[in-house]
């Protein structure tokens, strides 16, 4: 069994991107809980319920997972098969794991670029040109106007008005800020993922994060077995 330590962050900035996630990761599945909790209480003993409600959980939940990527490779959660490498010297296993952490900077990088090209013309901003790397950027069509189905806006977004929608009042909660997560939580992925390839070519690991989850339960079990004064073999 290979084993696999919780990453923790050794920079000042890396340490404020781990404490932001996860409060914001805590303050999305609270949200999610207390808001379904709600809905079912005015569902069946009001009759009534808060037709943004669905949307609202929806999002949170698309919120939820995006941090959650970024999230679990800081805590080693992310799943791996490592049959093959673990069988291989282990020059050969660091040289396998670099070229398995470039080809994830890669595609994470390529996430990016794909997030900010779909979030852009909602923010009134511009998409990139290019088809695999960003060459530059191309005029997009503005779709700062575009709003959620049943969210209403809020009063304290109001500034967004003159400075998105050409001072036109929103009625919902417009896509750019539901959207924002695409370019955020791809950002935060590349920086964890750029993070991980750092710590294998200097050596810190050999591997790319990989979690051996029923392996590990298997340990804890057998661990607390063992601590048990009434355990016995």
């Amino acid at each position: 069994m290979s084993t696999h330590s919780r990453h923790q962050p050794e920079t000042m900035l890396g340490e404020a991107i781990a404490r932001f996630e996860e409060v914001v990761i805590a303050v999305l599945l609270g949200a999610m809980v207390v808001l379904t909790f709600v809905n079912v209480v005015l569902r069946y003993v009001f009759n009534d319920s808060l037709i943004w409600g669905l949307e609202v959980v929806l999002v949170l939940f698309a919120w939820l997972v995006l941090f959650g990527i970024s999230h679990a490779f800081r805590i080693n959660a992310h799943l791996g098969v490592d049959a093959v490498v673990n069988i291989v010297p282990p020059k050969t296993k660091r040289v396998m794991g670099i070229i398995s952490a470039l080809c994830c900077v890669a595609y994470a990088a390529l996430l990016m670029k794909g997030a900010w090209d779909y979030y852009a013309p909602f923010a009134g901003l511009d998409a990139t040109t290019g088809r695999w790397f960003p060459t530059g950027f191309a005029d997009s069509r503005d779709q700062a106007w575009y709003e959620t189905d049943q969210i209403p806006m809020l009063d304290w977004l109001r500034w967004l008005e003159p400075l998105v929608n050409q001072g036109e009042s929103y009625e919902k909660l417009p896509r750019l800020v539901v959207y924002l997560i695409l370019p955020v939580g791809c950002l935060l992925l590349l920086l964890r993922v750029i993070e991980a390839t750092v710590g294998i070519i200097t050596g810190k690991h050999d591997v790319l994060i990989v979690s051996h989850e029923a392996e590990d339960q298997v340990d804890d079990l057998s661990g607390t077995h063992h601590d048990d004064p009434y355990y016995k073999d």
